[in-house]
C-alpha cells in the first residue's frame, strides 16, 4: 500500500483523500472543457489524460464540455475535430455539454447578483478599466459607475441583452474589492456585449456573453463536477472560482444544486506541458497556418493532435508519454526526444518492415535466369506472430547508391568489385563484378553475380557475410513520395527567444524524396479503412530509414509516406 501511494501523482492523492473522507458523497466527476476556437494540441492531451484518467481510475465519469462563450472565435468545425481527436485517443465521455447550455441560468444568476448589489454595469473603455486595476502592490481605483443604483444596473444590463447597446460600450462587473492583493478580485468583468458574430449554437438569441471566470465555475456547479482540474495558470483564478461558488450558499442563492447542501466542486491545478523545438500558443500556431508556413493544422510538424496523428504517432504512444512525464506543480521543458523515444518504442514491435530505396541505382544480376520468383520474408525479424510478406525477386533490382563503391578500402563491407560477398536482405548472396557510368561519371548500373544455393532459409543459406543490403525488384517496385519531417524550429525554446518566432523556423523541417518501395505497399493504394468513423493509420519501418506512416494524400495512383521518426534514438535518458 505504501508503495502504491508513492506512485500516485498529487491529484490522485487529493482524490483518494476525498474518497476516504466521503467528500461529495464519494462521487467522482471530472470534465474536459475546451474552447471550440481551434484544434487540440499535445498540451491539451495532458489535460485529457488527467481528466479522463481520473474518472476511469476511480469509477467516475468525465464529461466533455465546450466552453463556447465567445462566438467571435468559435465554430462547429472545431467542435467536430475536438470530438474526433478525443475518440482517436481512446477516451469516452459520459455526456457532452456546452457552456451555452447554461446561458439562461447564468444570465438569471447575473440578475440576482445585480439585485443583491454584487454587480454593476460599467461604461468605461477596456483601457480605462485595465488602467484602474492598479498593480499587485498598489490598490486599484474604483470605477465611477461602481455605486450605480441597482435599478439602473438592471435596466442597462437588460438593454445590453436586447441588443440596444453597441458592442464594447458596456460590461457587467462583479462588485468585490478593488484593493484585494489578488488582482482577479478587483471587480472582474462578468459579461461583455458581442453582437458582431452569431453564436454557432444559439444564433442571435444572446447579445451578452459571460466571461470565463464567471461561466466556468458555475457550469461545474450546475453539472455536479467534483474535481475541476486545470493547468497552473488558473491557480490565481481559484480564489475567484471559489468566491462565485460561495455566493450560491448565501441567502439569495441557496438551493441551486441538486447534489445536496454540502456539494461543491474543487479546482486543482497541475503543470502545463512545454516541449522543446515547438510552440504551444494557439495564436502562434494560427499565424503559422494562416501565413502558409505550414500546410495546415494537421501538418505533421505541428504539435496538434491531428498533426501528430498524421506524423504517425499512435494514441498509445502519446498516452505512454504522458505517463512518463507525470503531473507536478513545477513548470518545465520536456525534451522532444522523449516523445520520439516513446513512439519509437511503440512501433519497434508493431510496425511491419519493408524495403525502400531512397537514392536508387540499378543492380543487374547477370547470371540470374528466368522470370523471377517470390521471396517470403518476416514482417519483423524474429516475431512470427506478425506474419510474413511476399517480395518479388528478379534479375534487375534497385539498391541504395551508397551501398556500392567502385573502389573501396577494407573498411567498406558492402558491394565493391573484388570478390567480396554481400547478402541481399532475405534472399541471396551476391558479388559485384563492375558498373556502368553516364557521360558525367555517375554510376547508372551495378553488375553482380549471385549464388543460387545461398537463398535465406534454405540449407545452403546459412553462410554469413559481413554486410546485408536492402533491395527492391524493379518491375514490381512502387514510386512513393516520401516526406522527411524534422523538428519545426531550429532552436530548443522558440518562445523564450527575442524577435520574431517565425525567423526561428527550421528550414530543413521538410524534405521530399521519391523512393522505390517494395510491392507489399501496393495494398495502400486502395480505399482507407475506417473504424468508428475514424480512418486507421498504417505504420511501417522502412529498413535502415526510419518509421513511416501512410499519408491521407495517398491515392489509387500515388503513394505518400510521412516519416514519423528516425531509427536512431537520441533521447538522453
Amino acid at each position: 500500500m505504501e508503495e502504491q501511494e508513492r506512485s500516485l501523482n498529487f491529484i490522485e492523492q487529493i482524490v483518494e483523500k476525498d474518497l476516504a473522507e466521503g467528500v461529495n458523497n464519494g462521487r467522482i466527476q471530472t470534465r474536459f472543457p475546451p474552447e471550440p476556437n481551434g484544434y487540440l494540441h499535445i498540451g491539451h492531451v495532458k489535460a485529457i489524460c488527467m481528466d479522463f484518467g481520473i474518472a476511469e481510475k476511480y469509477n467516475g465519469v468525465c464529461n466533455l464540455r465546450f466552453d463556447d462563450t465567445n462566438p467571435a472565435k468559435e465554430d462547429t468545425e472545431y467542435v467536430e475535430t475536438i470530438e474526433r481527436d478525443i475518440r482517436w485517443l481512446g477516451f469516452k465521455w459520459g455526456q457532452i455539454y456546452y457552456a451555452s447550455d447554461y446561458f439562461q441560468q447564468l444570465y438569471d444568476l447575473a440578475i440576482r447578483f445585480i439585485k443583491a448589489g454584487k454587480a454593476y454595469v460599467d461604461e468605461q473603455t477596456a483601457e480605462q478599466i485595465a488602467e484602474q486595476k492598479g498593480t499587485p502592490t498598489e490598490p486599484g481605483v474604483a470605477s465611477p459607475y461602481r455605486d450605480r443604483p441597482i435599478e439602473e444596473n438592471l435596466r442597462l444590463f437588460e438593454a445590453m441583452q436586447r441588443g440596444e447597446i453597441e458592442e464594447g460600450k458596456m460590461v457587467l462587473r462583479a462588485k468585490i474589492d478593488m484593493a484585494n492583493p489578488n488582482m482577479h478580485f478587483r471587480d472582474p468583468i462578468m459579461y461583455r456585449i458581442i453582437t458582431s458574430h452569431p453564436h454557432h449554437r444559439t444564433g442571435r438569441k444572446w447579445n451578452v456573453y459571460p466571461m470565463y471566470d464567471f461561466a466556468h465555475g458555475q457550469s461545474d456547479y450546475f453539472e455536479g463536477v467534483t474535481h475541476s482540474i486545470c493547468t497552473l495558470e488558473f491557480e490565481v483564478h481559484r480564489p475567484l472560482y471559489d468566491y462565485f461558488i460561495d455566493q450560491f450558499s448565501g441567502p439569495n442563492f441557496c438551493g441551486l444544486s441538486p447534489y445536496g447542501p454540502d456539494y461543491r466542486p474543487k479546482q486543482r491545478e497541475f503543470n502545463r506541458l512545454n516541449i522543446t523545438y515547438t510552440v504551444m500558443s494557439k495564436r502562434k500556431m494560427l499565424q503559422l497556418v494562416k501565413e502558409g508556413l505550414v500546410a495546415g493544422w494537421d501538418d505533421p510538424r505541428m504539435p496538434t493532435v491531428c498533426g501528430l496523428r498524421r506524423r504517425g504517432y499512435t494514441p498509445q504512444a502519446i498516452r505512454t508519454f504522458m505517463d512518463k512525464i507525470g503531473y507536478t506543480k513545477v513548470e518545465g521543458m520536456i525534451d522532444q526526444g522523449l516523445l520520439e523515444h516513446t513512439i519509437r518504442e511503440d512501433l519497434k514491435e508493431t510496425a511491419p518492415r519493408v524495403c525502400a530505396i531512397f537514392d536508387p541505382v540499378k543492380l543487374v544480376i547477370t547470371n540470374y535466369e528466368g522470370a523471377g520468383e517470390t521471396i517470403v520474408a518476416e514482417n519483423i525479424d524474429g516475431i512470427e506472430s506478425l506474419g510474413t510478406r511476399e517480395m518479388r525477386f528478379g534479375r534487375e533490382l534497385w539498391i541504395e547508391r551508397g551501398d556500392f563503391l567502385e573502389e573501396a578500402d577494407n573498411k567498406f563491407y558492402r558491394l565493391s568489385p573484388g570478390g567480396r560477398e554481400v547478402r541481399l536482405k532475405a534472399s541471396y548472396i551476391i558479388q559485384a563484378t563492375g558498373c556502368e557510368k553516364d557521360a558525367d561519371g555517375n554510376i547508372t548500373t551495378v553488375y553482380a553475380t549471385y549464388d543460387p544455393n545461398s537463398k535465406s532459409g534454405t540449407e545452403g543459406g546459412n553462410r554469413k557475410t559481413k554486410a546485408t543490403i536492402n533491395w527492391v525488384e524493379c518491375n514490381s517496385a512502387l514510386d512513393a513520395e516520401v516526406r522527411l519531417y524534422d523538428r519545426l524550429f531550429a532552436v530548443e525554446n522558440p518562445s523564450a527567444e527575442e524577435g520574431d518566432f517565425r525567423d526561428l523556423l527550421n528550414p530543413d523541417s521538410l524534405k521530399v524524396v521519391t523512393a522505390k518501395v517494395e510491392g507489399a505497399l501496393r495494398s495502400e493504394l486502395h480505399a482507407p479503412i475506417f473504424a468508428d468513423g475514424i480512418e486507421q493509420e498504417n505504420h511501417y519501418q522502412l529498413l535502415k530509414q526510419g518509421y513511416f506512416v501512410v499519408d491521407p494524400d495517398t491515392t489509387a495512383e500515388h503513394l505518400v509516406l510521412n516519416r514519423t521518426c528516425s531509427l536512431k534514438d537520441n533521447y538522453l535518458k
